[in-house]
């Protein structure tokens, strides 16, 4: 088995589509939404993690091309810059994931980035800026 962490982009024709049920209904693939989201005219954009067979996540990736979906590879990673992070926790109730978490009894953040979707929640909320987003 096997896991890919792709962003697919729909046009406005195809957000009210099944396209996602039949990735699974076809493909025998398992899903975990990572990030959802559709623009006011009415383009989607979906992070998904796509888990199964190295030749169906294949198989299923030529199938949303075909359709008309954009894919693309989950490029962009969120890193802490160690040199500016005061280990305030401003970003711990915001991690949707847990990425982020509270070493005891040191009390300092503990950044875990196979967790991270690249949501950009903790960006937003750090204050010294240590959270940061590279493509």
């Amino acid at each position: 088995m096997t896991s890919k962490r792709i962003v697919l982009h729909f046009p406005q024709r195809l957000v009210n589509q099944p396209i996602v049920s039949d990735l699974v209904r076809r493909y025998g693939l398992e899903f975990s939404i990572l990030k959802a989201y559709v623009t006011p005219d009415e383009e989607g954009l979906l992070v998904l993690e796509i888990t199964g067979t190295q030749q169906a996540c294949e198989q299923g990736q030529e199938y949303l091309a075909s359709v008309g979906v954009s894919v693309q590879p989950l490029s962009q990673d969120v890193l802490r810059n160690d040199e500016r992070c005061t280990h305030c926790g401003a970003c711990i109730p915001l991690c949707p994931t847990g990425a982020l978490s509270v070493v005891r009894p040191e009390m300092t953040i503990k950044f875990d980035n196979e967790k991270c979707i690249a949501c950009e929640l903790c960006i937003k909320a750090c204050p010294t800026r240590a959270m940061e987003l590279h493509f």
